[in-house]
Formats: C-alpha cells, sequence, structure tokens
C-alpha cells in the first residue's frame, strides 16, 4: 500500500472581521503553547504574543462582533427546529453553550484591560520595539521574574490567560460552527486558476496535496473570490495543467 502524502490546510477571510478572528486565534494558541516560561528566550515570546494580541484588540469592536455573530449562531440553529429528524436537544445544547458565552463575554471588563494594566506586561511591552531592549540591565524586574521559582510563574501566567478565557471560549465556538458550516469538495483548478461566487461566506479553506509544493494567493471580497495557485520554488516549481483541491465555502 502507498503512503498517502499529507495535505496542507489553508485558510483565508472574506471579510475584515474574519481576519481579526483569525489572527486573535492565532495568537491565544501560541499563548496556550507556550505556558512555561523556563527560558528568557521563551518567556519574551509569550510577551510579545501578549503585545500582539493588544494591539488586535485594541483596533476594533472586537466584543460587539463576536457577541452579533454568536446571536446570528443561535438564530440559524433555531431554523434546525423545522427540519424533521434533527436531534433538538443537540440544537439546545448548543443554543445555551452559545448564550453561556454570550454572558461571560458581555459580563467581562474591558477585553485585554487587566493585562494592560499588568506592570511586568507593561514594562516589558514598552521596550519589546527597542531590539535587545529587554537585556538584564534595561529590564532587570523581568530578570528578577526569571529567577523566581517555576511555580510562581506558571501562577502568573495562569492568572494572565484567565483573564482572556471569555474571548478565548467565544472565538473558539464561533469560528468552530463558522467552520462547520461548509463541507470540503473537489474542486480543479485549470493552469493555476479558479474562481467562483462566495454569497454570504465568512471563510474559504483550501486542502492541497503537499506533494504539489504549491500554495494558494486568493483575492476576494463578499461575493466572488479568485485563487491563484503558485509553486513554492518559484524558479523551477511547476503548477499542474490541472490540480485537483478540496475546497470549503464556510
Amino acid at each position: 500500500m502507498s503512503d498517502v502524502s499529507p495535505s496542507v490546510l489553508f485558510e483565508h477571510p472574506l471579510n475584515e472581521k474574519m481576519r481579526t478572528w483569525l489572527r486573535m486565534e492565532f495568537l491565544l494558541q501560541q499563548l496556550h503553547g507556550q505556558r512555561a516560561l523556563s527560558e528568557t528566550a521563551i518567556a519574551l515570546t509569550f510577551f510579545r504574543t501578549i503585545a500582539d494580541l493588544l494591539d488586535v484588540l485594541e483596533r476594533g469592536e472586537v466584543r460587539t462582533e463576536l457577541l452579533k455573530e454568536l446571536e446570528r449562531q443561535q438564530q440559524k440553529l433555531l431554523a434546525w427546529a423545522d427540519v424533521p429528524g434533527v436531534d433538538m436537544s443537540l440544537v439546545e445544547q448548543l443554543r445555551n453553550q452559545l448564550k453561556q458565552c454570550a454572558a461571560a463575554l458581555m459580563s467581562a471588563p474591558r477585553l485585554g484591560q487587566s493585562l494592560r494594566e499588568d506592570r511586568l506586561i507593561s514594562l516589558v511591552r514598552q521596550r519589546l520595539s527597542i531590539p535587545g531592549g529587554c537585556c538584564s540591565f534595561d529590564l532587570p524586574t523581568l530578570h528578577m521574574w526569571m529567577h523566581a521559582p517555576q511555580q510562581e510563574r506558571n501562577d502568573d501566567v495562569s492568572q494572565w490567560l484567565q483573564t482572556l478565557e471569555p474571548l478565548n471560549q467565544a472565538l473558539t465556538m464561533v469560528l468552530d460552527l463558522i467552520r462547520q458550516s461548509g463541507p470540503f469538495r473537489n474542486q480543479i483548478s485549470l493552469n493555476g486558476f479558479f474562481q467562483d461566487n462566495a454569497e454570504g461566506a465568512d471563510l474559504l479553506r483550501l486542502r492541497i496535496n503537499l506533494a504539489h509544493q504549491l500554495y494558494p494567493q486568493i483575492s476576494g471580497h463578499k461575493t466572488r473570490y479568485a485563487i491563484r495557485f503558485l509553486p513554492l520554488d518559484s524558479e523551477f516549481g511547476v503548477v499542474p495543467e490541472r490540480l485537483t483541491f478540496e475546497l470549503a465555502c464556510c
């Protein structure tokens, strides 16, 4: 039996709110993935990620957009009530989860506020834009913190991440439901090009066989999108005349 080559999943936002949500998800996943700050290099990556997340949160109406989407998903679930054979207990369970997420998000303090006010985060954030600006002589506070017992640092990190939990839960639930709303279908691009309509969609998801060594360049807006497949090796890479890939429009 021959080994099936793995595929690579690409996701592309079709509007500004989805672009923001995917960036926040990317940053939150990094924060949760580097919780044990045992070395300065790891700690600085963590603080840089927090600074990036705070910048994203400062730009838009994140809470408002998420609450709107939680409400929209509840309305979509209500529509299943008229479909015969649907497990309504599962639908109700999902609706309750959406309501809980919305309530937690609504009652949470301003998103990221306690992180902005944290003295250590604030000190590190100020120095991150300076090349090498987090040296021990620049930031003795961080140097001291890195010499505290590991458990103390773990407790601080847990406390910081806990303040982001209402955001994290709402975002995870919203993105899960959006991703599940569009099934993958096989498509064929001709000479590396594919286009179609995306009425009302928020997100494109593409799966491409890794063996092709191709990546998609996507341009799109509310109603229409175009995909051009480009070789990773721009000099010698080849784009097949007919390329089969999987596409989900969510």
